[in-house]
């Protein structure tokens, strides 16, 4: 195998692949990242068995030449080791070469490294997807998707299945739910040409995460293909392959309250803005808990007291206040978090008693929806 290629065009080949790769696998050669070199290009592959990443870099683009091929050819390099010495290399004119007992030499400008590989038939195979369940979504919705849900689900392992985001395809529509137990974020969307039948799958966490670092903020189109194991993006140059988690997602429909007792339009991002003031003296070992109530003629009050500190109290004007007066505590990160993905619209905030779960909405659009638990305080 020998080949030519620039620095850039193969660092951002890198960059992405590099977010499937984990030190911490139990297959050795998966610390690696599989190059593969044919007539029409070069592929690069890493995988930690959950996520495999496989991004592909065309010989030329926009009639520019970004490959030259000598000789065909795949290995398997240290991709730590391989994505420092690309990313320090003097030049962008790189040559890769291969030579016999996996013998790797790099050669940029006067420096020159030697890399011992790995036979690239050892390398695990891409997971076979039948692409009958296939759809199609543009990257910056799909981005905006993750954002407003990835946030909430649980870190702690004891039930596997609230690690990940529910994806459930149902009369036309995708409703994507995380949930932690304390809280739940919800976004629905409709999008067109989603399988005909009703189908339900948990997305790590961790893997959402990772696609979000990949995808750009373009209208451009990213198919996405289910099946029972594993769940495929695909974007121009990239697939993104992730497990799925196994095991039932709770029906969350039954959290939600259907009838409140106090409804409050606020300004979004002055209430998230209040709420870090307030949080700023909110006792780390109590969860920064923050004190919300009405106090009459409109207003709210954001407050936080710690022994040791002091207290803050801040009033904000709401646009409306209907029904019972409230007093309720809460998580003051979990609060945030809602607010930023809601993202500083108006917002209107649906209580249902001071023990029960509060739900918030943007007031312009209907397919976000925030629920979180309150805490008992005495």
């Amino acid at each position: 195998m020998k080949f030519n290629i620039t620095r850039d065009s193969l660092l951002e080949g890198l960059n992405d692949v590099m977010k499937a790769v984990s030190s911490k696998t139990t297959v050795p050669i998966l610390t690696g990242l599989k190059l593969e070199v044919i007539n029409s290009g070069l592929y690069i592959t890493g995988s930690d068995s959950d996520i495999t990443i496989q991004t592909f870099i065309p010989t030329e683009k926009n009639g520019e030449q970004i490959i030259k091929i000598t000789e065909t050819g795949s290995i398997v390099l240290q991709a730590k080791v391989f994505s420092e010495i690309v990313r320090k290399l003097p030049t962008n004119d790189i040559e890769i070469e291969v030579t016999n007992q996996f013998q790797t030499h790099i050669r940029s400008g006067k420096s020159e490294f030697s890399l011992i590989g790995l036979d690239a038939t050892e390398y695990p195979l891409l997971p076979q997807i039948e692409e009958n369940r296939q759809f199609f979504m543009p990257s910056d919705l799909l981005k905006s998707i993750i954002k407003e849900t990835v946030f909430a689900v649980s870190t702690s392992e004891s039930r596997p299945v609230l690690t990940g985001v529910n994806w459930q395809i149902k009369n036309g529509e995708l409703h994507c739910v995380a949930t932690d137990s304390h809280r739940l974020a919800s976004r629905k969307t409709s999008v067109k040409e989603l399988p005909e039948e009703e189908y339900t799958v948990v997305i790590p966490g961790k893997s959402l995460n990772e696609l979000n670092k990949i995808l750009e903020e373009t209208s451009s189109e990213v198919a996405i293909v289910m099946t029972q194991q594993q769940i495929l993006f695909k974007t121009e140059d990239v697939l993104f392959y992730s497990r799925l988690l196994e095991g039932n997602y709770p029906d969350t429909s039954r959290l939600i309250p259907s009838e409140y007792k106090t409804t409050i339009l606020v300004n979004g991002k002055s209430l998230l803005q209040a709420i870090d003031r307030a949080s700023l003296l909110a006792r780390e070992e109590r969860n920064n808990v923050v004190r919300f109530s009405t106090i009459g003629q409109g207003f709210v009050e954001v407050s936080s007291n710690s022994p040791e500190i002091g207290n803050v109290e801040e009033q904000i004007l709401a646009e409306s206040i209907d029904g019972e007066e409230l007093k309720i505590s809460f998580s003051a990160k979990y609060m945030m978090d809602a607010l930023k993905a809601i993202d500083g619209q108006d917002i209107k905030i649906l209580f249902s008693g001071t023990m029960r779960p509060f739900v918030l909405k943007s007031v312009h659009d209907d397919s976000i929806l925030q629920l979180i638990l309150p805490v008992r305080t005495y």
